[in-house]
């Protein structure tokens, strides 16, 4: 059965548990380079080398159409219960400290990359945690979140996935996804545009949810609620100047709160997972696993930054949760490669298994947000 892009129905429900094999076509090796790359990094480096990115203080984006706003009701979001922690949800064990030493091998080849990272087995709680509480630009990593909030509106009967939106021009944007393209005023799903919006990262998909669940600070109070530390949205999309932050730690908690049904329902876990499992973008996380590895994820791009989450379970039964962010110089694609030699490494550790030569994985257009 096969699932098109932009559909979505709760009768689809069924048919989610069908796995998706993820794409194993990759190369693993340092992407060679003899050109000088322009240093961006912004902030201090610190004692390792590494330099930390501070959020630049820019103007919040405005948007205002100059047709009607449409008067959405807000959700009626009281959170009463305390912010949950990671070790609430999922029982951290013993570091996987062999595959943590390889990794920091490898971090010191890629020195002019900033990264930060955190991976938990579901079932033993092996975790690897390297600079995982440290903020980065989310770029479309946010939209994990925002699509977790939207089927908590969904459960609570405030929005329905068949509901029409009205795509106004002051949401409209570049950058990646194709919704801009037709005209303002076009009519959507949420199920239409929530699909856009993680499959294919279009950003004015985004900006529309982000309206229709209340705007940038009802979001931002459920992700506090949640316990994310560093989840916040400043602008709407396209957030260029990477105002928008996120943390590995983050986006492993929240994968651990879908994992175990402590924000959603079984059923609108497994809906969510199976949005999760089309995302287009194969070219980080799923490109260091082998075949038969199923991954749920969601990717971010900007110029600056990389970034990939999600719930990856091997053919061996395994489940665990992997996030990852990466500070590069401008356009850099060896970060891309360093991104897919961690995956491997954390894969192969998982699976007690070793492969090296696969083939070379597609590019891939760095569209903004994708």
């Amino acid at each position: 059965m096969k699932l098109h892009w932009f559909t979505l129905s709760l009768m689809t429900v069924v048919a989610l548990s069908s796995p998706v094999k993820a794409n194993t076509s990759t190369s693993l090796e340092i992407e060679p380079s003899t050109d000088a790359i322009a240093d961006v990094r912004s902030g201090n480096n610190n004692a390792d080398g590494d330099y930390l990115y501070n959020v630049p203080d820019v103007q919040e984006i405005k948007v205002n159409p100059p047709e009607t706003q449409l008067n959405y009701p807000t959700p009626a979001f009281n959170p009463t219960t305390p912010a949950y922690s990671l070790n609430q949800v999922v029982r951290l064990g013993k570091e996987m400290s062999p595959v943590n030493a390889e990794i920091r091998s490898l971090m010191n080849r890629y020195k002019f990359l900033s990264a930060g990272m955190f991976f938990v087995d579901l079932q033993t709680g092996e975790y690897i945690d390297i600079n995982g509480d440290r903020a980065f630009s989310a770029a479309s990593t946010i939209k994990f979140p925002i699509l977790m909030a939207l089927f908590q509106e969904i459960e609570a009967g405030r929005v329905s996935l068949s509901e029409p939106l009205v795509m106004r021009r002051g949401l409209m944007v570049g950058g990646s996804g194709n919704m801009s393209n037709k005209p303002a005023g076009t009519k959507f799903t949420v199920s239409d545009t929530v699909n856009k919006m993680m499959i294919i990262s279009d950003n004015t998909a985004t900006n529309m949810i982000i309206e229709r669940l209340g705007g940038k600070n009802v979001l931002n109070q459920r992700f506090r609620s949640w316990g994310l530390q560093s989840t916040v949205i400043r602008n709407w999309l396209v957030d260029e100047k990477g105002t928008n932050t996120t943390s590995a730690k983050d986006l492993v908690q929240l994968s651990a709160l879908l994992a175990n049904n402590k924000l959603v329902s079984d059923r609108s876990r497994l809906m969510v997972m199976d949005i999760m499992r089309q995302c287009h973008n194969r070219s980080m996380l799923p490109a260091g696993l082998g075949s038969g590895a199923v991954i749920a994820h969601k990717t971010g791009t900007l110029r600056f930054v990389l970034g990939d989450a999600g719930i990856i379970q091997t053919p061996s039964g395994k489940t665990y949760l992997a996030g990852i962010m990466v500070r590069r110089p401008n356009h850099d694609r060896r970060a891309t490669s360093f991104i897919r030699q961690v995956s491997q490494l954390v894969y192969n550790y998982q699976e007690g298994t070793h492969f090296t030569n696969l083939p070379p994985v597609e590019p891939v257009d760095e569209e903004l947000g994708n």
